[in-house]
């Protein structure tokens, strides 16, 4: 049983909600985004208030339940906040630089990676090493940052690599020489 799918989502002021059969429109300050959600699912809109449930009693419905309340809240507050991820460059003369839409890498290899933005995704570089991602769209945001990061996978040894800003990256110790 869902017990996130239980939880009403509270709309803020400046969010408008459009439910048209299983197709949800959230529009708010930063722009708009549409879903199509499970048939299984029923989605309620009263009282500047959403409410999902059950179409039947089927386990599987239950599960879609929470994934679909958990979707339209980032929805929401993407529409309303926004969403910003934060990937860190380490490494001797690693850097990152923006022009337009492509974000240009030079992570060790001979020469500089392209990587072209989506366009609902918009990124900044600060001091060369510190690259911010922002976006309405949390799905599509998470994606864009795993696909850069897969660029140049932090390694164990020295942790040189694109990772992100609060992850830990386990340090293996080198060989020892033998004595």
């Amino acid at each position: 049983m869902s017990r996130i799918g239980k939880l009403p989502i509270p709309v803020p002021n400046g969010v408008k909600i459009d439910i048209d059969g299983q197709m949800v429109t959230v529009s708010g300050a930063k722009g708009s985004l549409q879903r199509r959600i499970h048939n299984d699912v029923a989605v309620a809109f009263e009282d500047n208030i959403i409410h999902v449930s059950n179409r039947n009693d089927d386990g599987n419905a239950s599960a879609f339940r929470g994934l679909t309340r958990t979707l339209i809240n980032n929805m929401i507050v993407g529409v309303a906040e926004g969403f910003s991820k934060v990937l860190m460059i380490e490494g001797v003369g690693y850097k990152a630089s923006v022009s337009g839409s492509t974000l240009t890498l030079n992570v060790g290899y001979s020469s500089a990676k392209d990587y072209p933005l989506p366009k609902a995704v918009t990124a900044t570089v600060e001091g060369n090493t510190k690259i911010v991602l922002q976006s309405i769209d949390k799905e599509l945001l998470g994606l864009t940052a795993s696909k850069i990061r897969q660029i140049r996978k932090p390694e164990p040894y020295k942790g040189k690599g694109i990772r992100y800003e609060n992850e830990h990256i386990v340090r293996k110790v080198g060989k020892s020489g033998g004595k």
